[in-house]
């Protein structure tokens, strides 16, 4: 799968998801710091990526419609973050991806676990 990651997040990261043999860019490696929220999505979109950030901004479906892009996955972490934290969020999603799609999906991912939000169905 391909992913683009944020610019909140390091180097570490970007080598555990390539290890797990999946392609990643960062927002940093394509010289987008600082571009606007809507405007990476658009990128993410284009280059049929899933993001993946800490930024809670993207964790809106109001804001940020998942089934519009590629996948978001938001990164929550404790207020005293460690890389050790960082890391097992990574590891947290990426062994998710091993058995499903984040494709058109918005994830929370914790450490240990993973919350998918699920659109409310329109009445018929």
């Amino acid at each position: 799968m391909k992913f683009k990651l944020d610019e909140n997040l390091g180097t570490s990261a970007v080598q555990v998801f390539r290890e797990f043999g999946h392609d990643a860019l960062t927002v940093r490696d394509q010289r987008l710091a600082g571009i606007s929220d809507p405007r990476l999505l658009i990128v993410c979109r284009d280059e049929q990526r899933a993001l993946v950030t800490l930024d809670l901004d993207f964790a809106n479906p109001l804001s940020f419609n998942p089934q519009q892009y590629h996948g978001i996955a938001v990164l929550r972490l404790p207020p005293r973050v460690q890389i050790e934290h960082l890391l097992t969020a990574v590891q947290t999603l990426l062994l998710a991806l091993q058995n499903q799609t984040l494709d058109r999906k918005l994830w929370i991912v914790e450490l240990g676990r993973i919350r998918e939000y699920q659109p409310q169905e329109e009445a018929e």
